[in-house]
């Protein structure tokens, strides 16, 4: 066994903070963290298993896969698509084949979700600050240093950014699908293909979702007729035999009582193993899904399937159909911002707010109508990577500590992360704004202190927006600033924090920003 190998193994025998770690099984025992170790030291591979043999996050073990070289790493990335973990040797072979590994990963096999944790022997060979500037690396760790304590604790944070990062990437695919489910339903040319392409498109949506089985979800969509009952429209195999029928015949119990209380909720009725959602057109078409074989839906499931509905209860009302798709579109980029502040437990009406402003700054700054309406739609998603912060720091009533104020600038990363490999122009510029909201006009913003007008102007208007609703809006963390102050500070940030001709063009329009905020106060 190898010098590095006898180090990592320093501090296994008396670890008591191990037995945190025990295993509890999940219930079907198949749902485990994939991390692979690549390394030419066999002992390196021992170790690191008999290390992490008992640990378990969030009640998942590992399953620890092993390449002994950088063709074998390259396979195995290539076959396990939802590896969380690799833990890459850089030297190998004689050379640094673990820096081109880590290249061909993201550029080659375009897999940005897994977190790279480098490790080498011999840091002179590959300098920290080279690897991390010139690479897509998550960490850093020289062998030397990665006791038993420190390579569990390393591998907590990187399951728990791999974690959130694959559930923001979850809600992006979901919100795609939604989008890309509009056209298909406009295909339809009768209700009952409407009500199969609806159970289709909702199927695909839940089954992104790995903790649901497409195959094993059954459900029927149902619409009420001129009789006050409603009546079966298309079902899955199992009430396939019940098509056209009336739908209390799906032995559901009291339906009459479920839809009720499916009517009052925004987010359906979840019970048991079933889930109902109800909707109700502009016209007065009323319609409900029903599903069962679900595991527990998330609030953003319930979100994602509420949000589909509307499309559904738009695509029934056929002759508000070009309007209502137009809003629904619109209503999702709002609610996946909305849930972002709701989490972060802001203002009820904030991005609306900020989507409005940026809207009208862009006018003002002379960019056309479509393009000025393409930044209102993105700049609600501008804190979509604070669902990536723990409600800890989060929502956390004081000042932070400088480590807290670390992760909370992260967001804007995270965000970008998830929004930036879609093709949509709305989540490219997105992706943009919320990347660059927090850049300053003196280049000492973040995240890349970008300087002047290399700030995308998506950006640098967002950011007036932003900042100019934030300090008029109690937050949990401070009271809502008069106006004075407000005005005052952006004179003084002038150039600073903010263009200075977008600052004269808010200044010499305040009246018009005004009128934006006390018509969507919140309630």
């Amino acid at each position: 066994m190898t010098n590095e190998a006898d180090k990592l193994i320093l501090d296994i025998e008396d670890n008591d903070s191990l037995v945190a770690f025990a295993p509890e099984h999940t219930a079907d025992g198949s749902a485990k963290w994939k991390i692979i170790i690549v390394d030419d030291d066999r002992g390196i591979h021992e170790i690191t298993r008999k290390i992490l043999r008992e640990f378990t996050f969030e009640g998942k073990p590992l399953q620890l896969l092993s390449a002994y070289s950088p063709a074998e790493a390259r396979e195995l990335v290539r076959y396990n698509a939802d590896v969380a973990v690799i833990l890459l040797d850089v030297m190998m072979d004689g050379d640094k084949a673990g820096l081109e590994v880590a290249r061909c990963i993201r550029e080659d096999l375009s897999n940005h979700l897994v977190r790279i944790i480098l490790r080498t022997g011999q840091p002179q060979e590959a300098p920290e600050e080279t690897v991390i500037r010139d690479y897509d690396i998550n960490d850093y760790k020289e062998k030397t240093e990665l006791t038993a304590r420190k390579l569990t604790t390393t591998i907590i944070a990187s399951l728990r950014s791999y974690r959130d990062i694959v559930n923001l990437d979850n809600n992006r695919k979901g919100l795609e699908k939604t989008l890309e489910s509009a056209a298909a339903l406009l295909e339809a040319q009768s209700l009952k293909r409407l009500a199969a392409c609806v159970l289709t498109q909702l199927l695909s949506i839940l089954s992104i979702n790995g903790n649901h089985r497409a195959e094993a979800i059954s459900g029927l969509v149902a619409v009420k007729e001129a009789n006050g009952e409603f009546y079966i429209l298309d079902g899955t195999e199992k009430y396939c035999g019940i098509v056209g029928c009336p739908a209390r015949q799906m032995a559901a119990g009291d339906l009459d009582g479920i839809i009720d209380k499916a009517r009052q909720s925004k987010k359906g009725v979840h019970a048991d193993n079933c889930f109902i959602q109800y909707f109700k057109g502009k016209n007065q078409h009323e319609s409900f899904i029903y599903l069962e074989g679900l595991n527990s839906l998330s609030d953003w499931e319930k979100n994602l399937i509420n949000i589909f509905g509307m499309t559904v209860a738009a695509t029934f009302d056929n002759s508000f159909l070009a309007q209502e798709i137009e809003d629904t579109q619109k209503e999702i980029i709002f609610t996946l911002g909305e849930f972002s502040e709701v989490r972060s437990k802001e203002t009820g009406n904030h991005v609306r707010r900020v989507a409005e402003y940026s809207k009208l700054l862009a006018l003002k700054y002379g960019l056309a109508e479509e393009e000025a309406e393409l930044i209102k739609l993105a700049s609600p998603m501008h804190d979509v990577g604070k669902l990536g912060i723990t409600d800890s720091i989060l929502n956390k009533p004081g000042k932070l500590a400088p480590e807290e104020f670390e992760v909370i600038k992260a967001h804007g990363v995270l965000g970008y992360e998830i929004l930036r490999s879609s093709n949509r122009k709305i989540m490219q510029a997105a992706a943009l704004i919320a990347l660059q909201h927090h850049e300053k006009y003196d280049g000492t913003g973040y995240p890349d202190g970008l300087k002047g007008e290399a700030i995308d102007i998506y950006g640098r208007i967002t950011a007036i927006a932003d900042v100019f609703d934030a300090l008029g809006s109690k937050r949990v963390y401070k009271d809502a600033w008069p106006l004075d102050k407000i005005l005052e500070y952006f004179a003084g940030e002038r150039g600073r924090h903010f263009d200075p001709t977008l600052v004269d063009l808010f200044l010499e329009h305040l009246d018009e920003f005004l009128h934006i905020r006390d018509t969507l106060k919140d309630l």
